[in-house]
């Protein structure tokens, strides 16, 4: 009897604890993923989730995809300084998807792990990148496509898509191999705006364009079209571009050292030159905000991209306006983002390592130079600081520890920075 009472007590006792688990939650981790998960409106403008554009391509070719591992390298090294959102560029190409799987793989490794991604759709008028002629009034109609490969990543990695960017510097003229209308980029906008009325996307992703202050209403009235009013009003935020760096060649309004200026010291006039640079990427971003109230409409701006290279055989090195060296762009990317962390505007800053596919025929262009990172992952002097607290222990790039730039030699580096070109006087809108 006593052997009886026993078996039953213990029956009972292990129904209790099925039935106590089969109240519980199913899946506890997946309840404080859910706690916790954030929208694109409680990270854009936030300076606890510092943005950035990245490309992992490492060589002179996009022929060469950069590996899953490659980019859980990368994905690495830019949580460890604090990057927690990436902005891609299209979804043609594998890079865009496999980003995704490599954050992926990084969370189920470490719960802890957090990055989020604005993925781009390209968008181009028909025939562009052929030998037809270009038709800007119509479209490419490889952007269904495009947008449609956008739609199915975002379904599968909501957890890590917070905004699909529709097009990238798509609208601005001076794109003449690939520029569209304004109708185009709100053709798509729309559309993916309604699958999220319909449920098929989440409510929370925000959807924008990504482009030149310029397109965005802030510098030729040319731009300023029924269509951009339409656009602005079905975005849910502008994503606006400025580059002062190439308007030290194009619009140098800005650059030079000014009368009394030439009477201090090396140092003192570059930064007074970038702080002018500083100002003159805000007044743009001011003019898009001025355009945008004229028209009675209010949504928040960030910056989709603006950046300042290390190095230039071109326009804007030695031969040309002398803008560019790593002490310069470490003075433009500290004042960026001391800028628009103040002002909550998130700043997406052109870019994280050097691709040198991007001018792939001149060595010395610009373009490939605009990273923090050179390609073999030495850090420039921006981040120097990083490297002396410890930042990138442990961490690699192409199986290369970080390291510094000019083997840490400030004054090695100060010998290549060039002063700004000296100028009679200055306009008082900068």
């Amino acid at each position: 009897m006593r052997k009886t009472t026993h078996i039953l007590n213990l029956v009972l006792f292990v129904f209790l604890v099925i039935s106590c688990k089969e109240n519980q939650p199913k899946d506890h981790t997946t309840n404080d993923q859910i706690q916790k998960e954030v929208t694109a409106k409680d990270i854009l403008g936030n300076s606890n989730y510092l943005a950035i554009s990245y490309g992992g391509y490492r060589k002179s070719s996009r022929d060469f995809q950069p590996t899953v591992r490659e980019l859980k390298e990368d994905m690495r090294i830019l949580h460890a300084m604090n990057i927690r959102i990436l902005r891609t560029y299209n979804v043609q190409l594998a890079q865009a998807s496999n980003i995704l799987k490599a954050i992926r793989e990084l969370k189920n490794e470490d719960p802890t792990f957090e990055m989020y991604v604005m993925l781009g759709a390209w968008i181009d008028c028909k025939n562009a990148w052929t030998d037809y002629p270009l038709d800007h009034n119509e479209e490419s109609e490889h952007n269904a496509a495009e947008i449609e490969r956008a739609v199915a990543l975002a379904k599968e990695y909501p957890s890590i898509v917070k905004v699909i960017a529709v097009g990238n510097e798509a609208m601005v003229k001076w794109a003449a191999t690939y520029f569209v209308q304004p109708n185009v980029i709100l053709k798509w906008v729309t559309h993916l705006q309604s699958l999220k009325q319909t449920g098929e996307l989440s409510k929370d992703l925000w959807i924008t364009s990504s482009d030149n202050f310029a397109s965005w209403g802030g510098g030729d009235p040319q731009y300023h079209v029924e269509d951009l009013t339409k656009l602005i009003q079905a975005v849910d935020y502008v994503s606006a571009h400025t580059y002062p760096m190439h308007d030290t060649h194009y619009n140098p309004v800005f650059w030079g050292v000014f009368g009394k200026e030439t009477q201090l010291s090396s140092l003192k006039r570059i930064d007074i030159a970038m702080n002018r640079a500083k100002k003159y990427a805000a007044s743009q971003l001011d003019s898009v905000a001025s355009y945008m109230k004229n028209l009675g409409i209010s949504k928040p701006i960030h910056i989709g991209e603006t950046g300042w290279a290390s190095a230039s055989n071109g326009f804007y090195g030695s031969k040309g306006s002398k803008a560019t060296d790593e002490y310069k762009e470490a003075l433009f990317y500290n004042k960026m983002r001391q800028w628009t962390n103040q002002n909550n505007m998130s700043c997406f800053y052109f870019e994280a390592f050097d691709e040198p596919w991007k001018d792939a025929h001149n060595k010395g262009g610009s373009e490939n130079y605009f990273g923090l990172f050179t390609v073999d992952g030495k850090a420039k002097y921006v981040i120097w600081d990083l490297v002396d607290q410890g930042v990138f222990d442990g961490l690699t790039r192409g199986g290369k520890p970080i390291t510094k730039t000019y083997n840490g030699n400030k004054e090695a580096l100060l010998l290549e920075v060039e002063l700004p070109p000296i100028k009679l006087e200055i306009t008082n809108n900068h």
